[in-house]
């Protein structure tokens, strides 16, 4: 919850002890420090929710006799959840220093043993307050930076895909954080050929963004009808290896479809194996081409075609999909993706693709770890 840089400094106070409670009042009014105080967790999170603070001064134990903490921690923990970049100070006793210290190592900013040092405790507060205020400046810089990144990132993408008669494509990006080093481009030679690629660039955020313009770049500068697939992915693993940072690279799959003669060409780089799915049921992997993008400079790569019929489907993915996770740590996988397109094969193009998509999410609850592309190409049933 954003706080303004301007404004009178407010903290939370959560703490059970009247007299110390009364001693902080007494303390911070002095200084120019506005405060609202509780005396339970509970009210703790519910005056959180209520309005903006700086700071969050409070003790670990709020039931009488008790000295364990947990109450604290606990209480902690959920501070954290609704805001991490809330600095949170614990009041402690001398015999809590331990506990003190495990707070620390969960993300308390400092810790005050009681009794404290006027002066001292002053001094921590306005120091965590203006550090946080800094972190929230900082933060909301990023977000910005994030958000533009995300615009000129979704502009460099297709706004729409071309299609050419008797085909479908469709397609679903969508990144992990924000800006994301998946790609995907659809580019059409005439009235019946479409080059279709997708790639994922090693990384997430904004270096693997810029790497993944950069690809995006390369590839529309040498693709068009006269260039083969296998020629397409030498020219451009050739830019990419001497502008690429070491331990960086690229999976890269590219085709280009002949609507007249329903023959696909293509290499793929390195990437995960698209999946034809053919109209009776069974499925072909399309794995010809070389290595990744980006890291050997004489690399050559091989090309291969495969003819397509009525009703053929061919998914194009990134490990965005098939490495997600659900809540007991067990990946989605290939062959559950694989079995889905086979279950949906009927499907257009856009139905198909959002069923995937669903079956991931519905695997996830919705939770993706991984930037996550997926195109699908549908022939016409005939």
């Amino acid at each position: 919850m954003p706080v303004s840089c301007d404004a009178t400094p407010r903290i939370l106070i959560a703490d059970d002890q009247p007299d110390l409670l009364d001693a902080l009042r007494l303390l911070l009014k002095g200084a120019g420090i506005e405060y609202d105080a509780v005396t339970s967790p509970e009210a703790a999170i519910a005056a959180l929710r209520s309005r903006a603070f700086d700071l969050v001064l409070m003790d670990l134990n709020y039931t009488g006799d008790t000295t364990s903490g947990r109450e604290g921690i606990d209480l902690l923990s959920r501070v954290q959840d609704y805001d991490r970049l809330l600095p949170v100070i614990v009041m402690t006793g001398w015999g809590s220093v331990d506990l003190a210290v495990e707070a620390m190592r969960r993300g308390v900013r400092d810790f005050v043993q009681k009794p404290w040092d006027n002066s001292q405790l002053l001094a921590t507060l306005r120091s965590e307050i203006a550090a946080g205020r800094a972190r929230r400046r900082e933060d909301a810089a990023e977000r910005r930076e994030l958000s533009e990144a995300l615009r000129i990132q979704q502009r460099l993408l297709p706004q729409q895909v071309p299609q050419v008669d008797g085909w479908e494509v469709a397609v679903s990006w969508q990144p992990a954080s924000g800006v994301g080093g998946d790609c995907f481009d659809a580019i059409r030679f005439g009235d019946t050929r479409l080059a279709l690629t997708i790639a994922d660039v090693v990384g997430k955020g904004i270096p693997a963004a810029l790497l993944m313009s950069n690809l995006q770049a390369a590839v529309r500068a040498f693709a068009s009808e006269a260039v083969d697939p296998q020629a397409l992915c030498q020219q451009v693993n050739r830019i990419l290896c001497g502008n690429i940072a070491e331990g960086r690279f690229i999976s890269f799959f590219y085709c280009v479809l002949d609507a007249d003669a329903s023959v696909l060409h293509y290499t793929n780089a390195g990437h995960y194996l698209p999946i034809l799915v053919r109209a009776g049921g069974t499925t072909e992997r399309l794995g010809i081409g070389g290595p990744v993008l980006g890291v050997i400079p004489d690399a050559e790569y091989e090309q291969a075609q495969v003819a397509l019929g009525p009703g053929d489907r061919l998914v194009l993915f990134t490990d965005g999909l098939t490495e997600a996770r659900n809540a007991a740590d067990e990946e989605f996988g290939e062959q559950r993706l694989l079995e889905a397109a086979v279950d949906h094969r009927a499907c257009s193009a856009p139905s198909l693709q959002a069923r995937l998509a669903a079956a991931v999410a519905a695997f996830t609850a919705g939770r993706l770890q991984d930037d996550a592309t997926l195109m699908v190409l549908a022939a016409d049933q005939g």
